[in-house]
């Protein structure tokens, strides 16, 4: 029998340390622990699927929790059933004794255990929706109070305003000045209306004191 770990994040910037500590604490050596730092929302990651791929019948398979397995209430069942039916393997969810398919294999153990799940998986769904609404609300907020949202604009090379302006005198086309900025056509022409329309609005700022 092999034992196998799997531990989850939703990102990059989350740590997995206290995940891999209890997975190692409880018995599954490093060489044996998967982890992914991708959403729960379903199985379609690389190291979830390395690990089922490695799994033989008999193994055990130790998670944390059953929201770091996933966050779909439905597939959460389908490969619950994966594992343990098809692939033949033992499951420990750790902070949920009840979950542990070594134990309790009587018919009220199992139904037990079917049930725990069942809830258990509405509840990690339920979760990952409320953290999306919470999400939606406060980018919508934000956008409210003006707040730009997402990666700040790229600077503009030191030749942009150069050739800038001697694309505005005619002395050089469209193509040409781009060129000479090193960016494609359409972000330069993108860039030139913005620049535009902040010189028209300094230029009617200015008539309004006047």
């Amino acid at each position: 029998m092999a034992v196998y770990g799997y531990a989850r994040v939703s990102s990059c910037d989350q740590n997995e340390a206290r995940q891999l500590a209890a997975l190692q604490q409880a018995g599954a050596p490093p060489q044996g622990i998967f982890v992914d730092k991708q959403s729960g929302k379903d199985f379609h990651r690389p190291q979830y699927q390395r690990l089922v791929n490695a799994l033989r019948p008999g193994d055990l398979l130790l998670v944390l929790s059953i929201d770091r397995l996933g966050r779909n209430y439905q597939e959460i069942q389908e490969q619950w059933r994966l594992l343990t039916k098809v692939k033949n393997i033992d499951v420990c969810v750790l902070d949920m004794p009840l979950l542990d398919t070594r134990q309790g294999r009587d018919l009220m153990g199992t139904f037990i255990a079917d049930l725990v799940l069942q809830i258990l998986s509405f509840v990690a769904q339920s979760e990952r929706e409320s953290i999306k609404s919470r999400q939606r609300q406060g980018i919508a907020a934000a956008r409210e109070k003006g707040v730009r949202l997402g990666r700040p604009p790229a600077p503009l090379p030191e030749s942009y305003l150069a050739a800038y302006r001697q694309w505005r005198a005619g002395a050089l086309t469209g193509a040409q000045a781009a060129r000479q900025c090193g960016m494609a056509l359409s972000t330069f022409r993108y860039k030139a209306e913005m620049l535009k329309n902040n010189e028209t609005g300094s230029l009617a700022k200015k008539c309004t004191f006047l």
